[in-house]
């Protein structure tokens, strides 16, 4: 199976990844009062949620990025020649960095592409009680974290979340899956909503598989230069159940460029490489396999 999604490399040389992550979900719901309560009144009275969160996130991962989760990334070894594929990937760290503007990355893994061969832990929203316009001075009933993990084939979804569900029981919280109840409110001091799905799971080809070296030949005579081969993309493709349930090598030829504002406003292609996706595709349809 060829799967034309997802970016190219940072270069825009032609580019064969062999797998993708998956993705798990999952939101974590810390309670205050049962209503929002004026700051000035219950200020040093009523628990402020947000900070019973904040402690939380905070016993998730150090400094430096990495997950503090028992077990988290248990299972995963890279070899030296995993390495090896890892740093042919042209990635200059101070080229990213400086895209981004950030000082320093974090240290899960030694460079970009083996930050991708582990799985991540992302808050990707906060929100508490109040959703409307402006600020207001009150202490708010809840605070929700809402969170994603990016899953390598190594570790599975459900089981990921069940590490970070045992993580909040092992800081004393009673951990529900729907709202609490007043009783269960008055009679638990830490007391979290977790709610979860387990979404979908990653899926990686080998690098050196039979159609992995037909489609690198046939792009190398194409293009006159080997294509980029990265073993694992970050983000995950809607079509990882059916390559997982057919057991077939799978293989994503991208075609738009990195720098395409993906899922943020002005998302675009450059002409150039619809043009050399053309290119790609005629290359493909000329090979035998």
């Amino acid at each position: 199976m060829i799967i034309m999604d997802g970016p190219s490399h940072n270069s825009n040389r032609p580019t064969l990844t062999f797998g993708c992550r998956g993705i798990a979900t999952c939101s974590i719901t810390t309670y205050g009062a049962k209503l929002p309560q004026h700051s000035g009144h219950y200020g040093n009275y009523a628990p402020n949620p947000v900070f019973g969160l904040s402690r939380i996130l905070a016993s998730m991962k150090d400094e430096d990025g990495n997950v503090l989760i028992d077990k988290y990334y248990e299972g995963i070894s890279l070899s030296d020649e995993v390495r090896s594929i890892l740093n042919a990937v042209p990635d200059p760290k101070d080229d990213i960095n400086k895209a981004m503007l950030i000082k320093e990355e974090e240290k899960v893994g030694f460079n970009y592409q083996e930050a991708l061969q582990y799985p991540t832990l992302n808050v990707r929203q906060i929100e508490t009680s109040w959703k409307g316009e402006g600020l207001k001075t009150v202490i708010p009933e809840y605070a929700t974290a809402h969170i994603d993990v990016r899953l390598v084939v190594e570790t599975d979804g459900k089981a990921q979340l069940e590490k970070i569900h045992k993580h909040l029981e092992d800081l004393g919280y009673l951990v529900l899956d729907r709202s609490p109840t007043n009783e269960e409110r008055l009679s638990n001091k830490k007391i979290v909503t977790f709610e979860q799905n387990k979404g979908v799971n990653a899926f990686r080809t080998e690098l050196n598989s039979p159609v992995g070296e037909k489609l690198r030949a046939a792009l190398t005579k194409s293009f006159g230069e080997a294509p980029v081969s990265i073993r694992t993309m970050g983000g995950t493709v809607p079509i990882i159940p059916a390559i997982n349930q057919l057991k077939i090598p799978a293989i994503i030829v991208p075609m738009v460029n990195m720098d395409n504002n993906q899922h943020s406003p002005n998302e675009n292609i450059r002409i150039g490489n619809i043009r050399q996706g053309i290119k790609i595709c005629l290359s493909i349809l000329n090979t035998s396999f």
